[in-house]
C-alpha cells in the first residue's frame, strides 16, 4: 500500500500527546508497581480500554494502518476525547464521525448580577462562569485588564488569559502566586465536573502551551479561596494594590461575581479612580459588556 493511503504522521502525534495527558487512575485502570518510562497511558493500556490488539494500536500510532470509523470511535472513547478533539481525530484520519452532533449549553450571566455590574462603575468587576470563563464585565474591568470585547469568545477565560496574554501576565506583580491560585481554582472546577469537554480542551491546550501550567496542574493543588489581595503594575496609572473578593451565585449556576476594591484614601484608590474616569471618557463603549452580545 502506498504511503499516500496512510494517515498523516500528525495523527500519531495527536494520539501520543493525548494518552500522555491521561493517567491510568483517570481511566479507571488500577495503579501499577512498575516504573513508567513515559507519562500518561501506555499503548497497551489504550489498547485494553479500546478492546483492540496492542499491535493494531501500535500500527495506528505509527501510521501503518488506516483505522475504520468504529475503531476510531472506541479509541476516542478510550482517550476520553471531547467533541472537538473527536472531530479533530476523524479529520486527521480522513473519516466521518457518524455520531449526531450535540449542542452545548451556552453560559449566560444572571440578570441580577448584570444589574449589579452596572452599579459598580468605579470598581473592576467580572462575572465568572464554569471553567472561570469571563461571561460579563464592566468598563472598569476592561480598563484594568484588557478589552475583552476584542477577544474571541473562546479566549475569554480568566486562566487562559493569565497564561497567554503577555500584557496581562506582565501586569501581575505576583504573577506566579496568582497563576498558581488560578490553576488550583480550576482544579476545583474539575472536581465538580470532571467530564466537562470544555474544561478538558482548556487544560489540554494550556498544558501544551505552558510548562508552568502543566507542572502546576499535575500537583493537584486546590483552593476555594473567595478573597485575597492582588498587586498590579498598570501601564497607565502605575502600582495598584487591590482587595479581590468573589461571591458565588445562590442559584447553583456556578457563576461568581469577582470585584476589586481599594482602601479609600490610598494611592491605589486614587489610581483606580483615575483609571475608571479615563475609561468612562472613552467614546463608543457600553458600560457593561457580556459574552452574549
Amino acid at each position: 500500500m502506498s504511503s499516500a493511503s496512510h494517515p498523516a504522521p500528525t495523527l500519531g502525534a495527536f494520539l501520543r500527546a493525548r494518552r500522555a495527558q491521561l493517567s491510568p487512575q483517570e481511566c479507571g485502570l488500577p495503579p501499577t508497581d512498575s516504573a513508567r518510562r513515559v507519562p500518561g497511558l501506555r499503548r497497551e493500556e489504550v489498547a485494553l480500554l479500546a478492546a483492540i490488539s496492542v499491535d493494531y494500536y501500535t500500527r495506528l500510532e505509527q501510521g501503518r494502518v488506516r483505522a475504520s470509523g468504529p475503531v476510531l470511535a472506541v479509541v476516542a472513547d478510550a482517550l476520553r476525547l471531547d467533541d472537538d478533539q473527536r472531530r479533530y481525530l476523524y479529520d486527521l484520519a480522513g473519516r466521518a464521525d457518524a455520531r449526531p452532533r450535540r449542542r452545548r449549553a451556552v453560559q449566560h450571566p444572571r440578570p441580577a448580577v448584570r444589574r449589579l455590574l452596572d452599579q459598580l462603575a468605579e470598581n473592576p468587576a467580572l462575572v465568572l462562569g464554569k471553567r472561570l470563563d469571563i461571561l460579563s464585565w464592566n468598563e472598569a474591568a476592561a480598563a484594568l485588564y484588557t478589552d475583552f470585547a476584542a477577544l474571541a469568545p473562546a479566549r475569554r477565560n480568566y486562566v487562559h488569559l493569565l497564561f497567554t496574554l503577555p500584557a496581562l501576565r506582565d501586569m501581575h506583580r505576583d504573577w506566579e502566586h496568582d497563576a498558581r491560585d488560578a490553576v488550583a481554582a480550576l482544579r476545583m472546577e474539575a472536581a465538580a465536573d470532571p467530564h466537562d469537554p470544555g474544561l478538558a480542551r482548556l487544560v489540554g491546550e494550556l498544558s501544551v502551551r505552558d510548562a508552568d501550567f502543566s507542572s502546576w496542574w499535575a500537583e493537584h493543588r486546590v483552593t476555594g479561596a473567595a478573597h485575597g489581595t492582588k498587586r498590579y503594575h498598570h501601564p497607565l496609572v502605575g502600582d495598584l494594590t487591590l482587595d479581590c473578593d468573589t461571591w458565588a451565585a445562590p442559584d447553583g449556576s456556578g457563576q461568581r461575581l469577582m470585584v476589586l476594591t481599594a482602601e479609600p484614601g490610598s494611592p491605589s484608590h486614587d489610581a483606580l479612580r483615575l483609571l475608571t474616569s479615563w475609561a468612562a471618557g472613552v467614546p463608543g463603549t457600553d458600560r457593561t459588556q457580556d459574552a452574549t452580545r
